[in-house]
């Protein structure tokens, strides 16, 4: 969920998210994912991106906010799964696809009853103490928030995920050096900062935020409506926090705007890892790849 400001002739925004041993980042036309075989070689793959990802909507306001959550659902995880078939390519044997897919469905699944449902759940056990309703939501988007900070922490002590947490860092330097003008080598990029203003973690910190003012003015019905309305209005919350996260990044000199990103930013230590020059160079790979075909298609289109 990544963008920037340099871009093609056309403007366009590159970024991309970390998957296992790999970058990948999303094009104007294209995605491409790199990965660090076991061998140490990179396996390089770019595909072409669904007419959804790239028409008049996907610029639309509000509306490109949930075509950019399918979006990111959809290709992260394909990219994860690709990465993970990848860098599992020298075992026995590889883990099935269909496997691969049901332990995403699972994650999904998990992820929306750990930040959505339970922090309903916990603030109902307390209702009989609470006269307010605001009170009531307001304390349900406190616990969701708390579960989310002690969710990143408690993962980021595997090292397997911070592995992945130092490809995300190795992809906001590159994306960082890129939008600056710098050249896309190693030694060039490395001291960019691992932080970046539209980061998928400060998109996620502003989806918890506005997800207690939406919530707030549902007041306390049922709780299976309760449950129900955590899940439907998600669409609707992200496409709020996309419009959020986009202006803090396009006005980062405002007041205001430092103010919107400043939480996201310190999540993104948590986050992030510094990359070694491998990783650097994995996510250097993958973000030329996509360069390289967007321009091949313009010069097509232009000529």
């Amino acid at each position: 969920m990544e963008e920037m400001k340099r871009g093609t002739a056309k403007g366009f925004s590159y970024g991309g998210q970390a998957v296992i041993e790999g970058v990948m980042m999303r094009g104007r036309g294209n995605m491409a994912v790199s990965v660090r075989r076991p061998d140490g070689r990179l396996e390089i793959r770019r595909e072409p991106l669904a007419k959804i990802y790239r028409g008049r909507l996907r610029e639309s306001p509000l509306i490109r906010g949930v075509i950019v959550l399918i979006e990111t659902l959809v290709l992260g995880i394909q990219s994860l799964l690709y990465s993970a078939q990848i860098a599992s390519a020298e075992e026995e044997e590889q883990i099935p696809t269909l496997a691969l897919w049901g332990v995403a469905a699972a994650s999904i699944a998990f992820a929306a009853a750990l930040f959505f449902v339970a922090p309903l759940l916990i603030a109902r056990l307390l209702d009989t103490y609470i006269a307010s309703d605001f009170v009531s939501n307001l304390l349900e988007g406190f616990v969701r928030i708390g579960i989310f900070i002690a969710y990143l922490k408690v993962i980021g002590l595997f090292p397997d995920i911070r592995r992945v947490f130092a490809y995300h860092g190795a992809e906001h330097k590159v994306v960082n050096a890129y939008e600056n003008g710098c050249p896309l080598e190693v030694e060039a990029v490395k001291d960019y900062p691992t932080a970046h203003a539209r980061c998928g973690t400060s998109f996620i910190f502003a989806v918890l935020i506005i997800s207690i003012l939406v919530f707030a003015l549902l007041g306390r019905p049922a709780i299976w409506i309760s449950v129900a309305s955590r899940i439907v209005l998600l669409p609707v919350i992200a496409a709020i926090g996309y419009e959020v996260t986009k202006f803090g990044a396009s006005h980062s000199n405002s007041i205001l705007s430092q103010v919107l990103l400043a939480p996201g930013l310190m999540l993104q230590s948590m986050t992030t890892r510094e990359p070694d020059g491998d990783q650097l160079e994995t996510a250097i790979s993958a973000l030329k790849e996509v360069v390289e075909a967007d321009r091949s298609e313009e010069k097509e289109e232009q000529g």
